[in-house]
This record gives structure tokens, sequence and C-alpha cells, in this order.
């Protein structure tokens, strides 16, 4: 495997995305979890060992290994409303129908909705293998300008795909509810924040009152991922330009597919945006579209008029910083026990400061 020099001195990790060492706070109980898997698939009768993917703050991903048969394993973590974006059966069913139409996810092998079996419900499906871009540039992976704009306008490209699934003859429009979804998602991530503030971030409530005032109407439905970005992509080895699968579809449903684009384009950090928010995506290495690029290319793909993303914008950045603030919450309450919980405040703080930035500049792009 070549050793690459990357632009900035970034640590390097392995091109594939590997397990580690699970965390003992959360793994399941084992014994219970092999006896039901042996009584549901028979023909798993190896000796079994679990390893845990560290990455991401949401939804539990571990590595189950019997004997030559590998599988992942999800679940929501403890202390977690598996009614809300923590349910596996519905996760599991978005995959199921999804695969017929859409390719690029894996398929679900079993589902349990008995939480006496483990303390919670949980899903396995099969295991997809490739390069996942997270906040570090994988060891023996180039990633050149030209590489990155590549990869950049790939990841567009599959998410103005994603949009365009016919949601009636796929089945995916039983998934959701899209008159209305603009304002019920506004007051639903407000309402959300203030249940789990602990403390106090002007720029929130700046967004949270800017947002009610500046609602747009609905745009026709789509089927939307609602979590789409680079780490939740994965990428072919011998091809990274190349997007083999997207993971992670605990949040997807039915509704407006311009608040799906704010959401990645909130987690599509420039360059000019601070330290803090980089760690999302390496979307700010060179080479990679800046936002404004990624709205104009978006809009070419599905063949519409460029829109104004403002709102969107903001939107994004105000729900992923609640999202960030509920599992900071979590945390504060000892209901988390991963350190990493422990600085969420300061992302909570970035995303406010990139929405509010937003505002008062009318843009979305060179906010710094």
């Amino acid at each position: 495997m070549q050793t690459v020099k990357t632009p900035t001195g970034m640590e390097k990790h392995e091109p594939i995305d590997r397990p580690a060492e699970a965390r003992a706070s959360e793994v399941p109980d084992m014994e219970r979890l092999l006896a039901y898997l042996r009584q549901q698939l028979p023909g798993l009768t190896a000796t079994c060992s679990l390893l845990q993917y560290p990455g991401g703050f949401s939804n539990l991903t571990f590595l189950l290994q019997c004997g030559s048969k590998e599988f992942i394993l999800r679940m929501p973590p403890r202390g977690a409303d598996i009614k809300s974006a923590h349910d596996m059966g519905r996760e599991s069913t978005v995959l199921r129908l999804l695969k017929p139409v859409y390719p690029k996810v894996p398929s679900v092998i079993l589902y349990c909705e008995d939480a006496a079996v483990i303390g919670r419900p949980f899903y396995l499906m099969e295991k997809m293998e490739g390069i996942i871009l997270r906040n570090k540039v994988p060891e023996g992976l180039e990633l050149g300008a030209e590489r990155m704009r590549a990869i950049s306008e790939a990841a567009v490209d599959n998410l103005a795909s994603l949009h365009s699934i016919d949601i009636v003859r796929s089945g995916l429009s039983e998934l959701g509810k899209p008159e209305g979804y603009v304002r019920r998602q506004v007051e639903g991530w407000i309402g959300r924040y203030q249940k789990s503030k602990t403390d106090d971030v002007p720029d929130m409530d700046l967004a949270a009152a800017w947002m009610m005032k500046h609602m747009p109407p609905d745009n026709p439905p789509a089927f939307i991922h609602n979590d789409y970005k680079y780490d939740n992509l994965v990428l072919d080895p011998a091809q990274p330009e190349r997007i083999m699968g997207v993971l992670d579809w605990e949040m997807a449903t039915v509704g407006d597919p311009m608040m799906d684009l704010g959401t990645t384009l909130a987690y599509w950090a420039e360059e000019t945006d601070g330290p803090v928010l980089k760690p999302f995506n390496l979307t700010w290495l060179p080479g990679n579209l800046n936002r404004a690029e990624v709205v104009s290319r978006y809009a070419q793909a599905r063949g519409i008029a460029e829109p104004d993303m403002l709102f969107y914008f903001v939107f994004g950045s105000y729900k992923i910083a609640v999202i960030v603030q509920q599992i900071y919450a979590r945390f504060r309450k000892g209901l988390a026990s991963d350190p990493r919980f422990g600085q969420l405040h300061h992302v909570v703080k970035a995303c406010a400061a990139n929405a509010a930035g937003a505002i008062r500049k009318g843009s979305i792009s060179n906010l710094q």
C-alpha cells in the first residue's frame, strides 16, 4: 500500500473502513443475541465475535463475524427514543423497499422487534465493504484535486438520482407524509432543541425565529435520505469516484428534496469554514465543489431551475445542531459514555454560527 502525503499533514487511515474493538458499555448480551440468531439462522453454528465501527454518533453499528460469515448489526444506543430516528423496524423497511429500485443499499437479513432479546430492537444486514471518507484522509488513497472533484460530482449526481425515484411505483410513498413537510420539520426541530437545550446559544434562537418567518411552500415530494454526506457513502476501492453504496437510512422519508439538499449543504464543509465544522466531511479539500457549485450541479442533474437554497441551508445547519445537541444532552445526563460526546457543544455553536452567518450574508458559501 502506497504512503501518500496529505496537503495539510492530517492523519491517515487505511482505505477500507475497518471496525475496532467494541466499546464495552455498548456491547449487547452476546449469549442472548447468539441464541436468538442461531434459532433464526439455522446455518449459524460457528463461534462468533463482535467488533464495532467507531465512527458516527447515532445508531450503533457492529461487525458480527461467525466463522467465514460476516454481518452488520445495527441497533439504537441506550437511552435513545426508538420511536424516532432510532426506529430499527422502519430503517429495515426502508432498505427492503429501496433495494429493487435503488441497488446501492445493503440487503436486510433479519429484523428483530422483540426488545426482550438484547434490550432493544435490532437488525442484521449484509456487509458492504469499500472506502468511506470520514474526517481523515485514508492511508494509501490519493485524494488530489482531480479525484476530489470527481468524487464530489458523483456524490451530487447520486443524490439527484435518489430524488428522481418514482415514489409511487416503488411503494416508498407509504413512508412519509409530504403535505406540510417544511412547516412540520421546522417546528419539530425547534421543539426538539428546546427539549434538549443545555446552554444558551443565541445563534440558535436567531435561526429559529428567522425560519419561522421565511418558510417557503413545499416542493414536489421525493424520497430523501436526510443525512446524506461523504461518510455515509461506500466508494469503490478500485475507482473511488464510483459510489457503490449509501448507508445510514434511519432518517429517510418522503418529503421536500430541497430540505434534504439543505442538510447535505450544511454538512458540506468549505475551506473557509471553521475547524470545528471541517471534520463533517473532506469536502473542504482542494478540488471539491463548493456549496454554490453543489447547487448548480444538482439542478443540472435533475433538470430543474437552480433553487435559492438560503432557507434550506439555514434549516440544515439548525437541524444538524439539534441532532448534535440531543447527543450532547444524553451525555450530560449520563446516558452515553463515549468521550467524544463531551465536546459536542462546540459543534452546536459552530453549526448555529453558520446558519446565522448565512442569514446575515444572504449566501450559503464563503461564510467566514
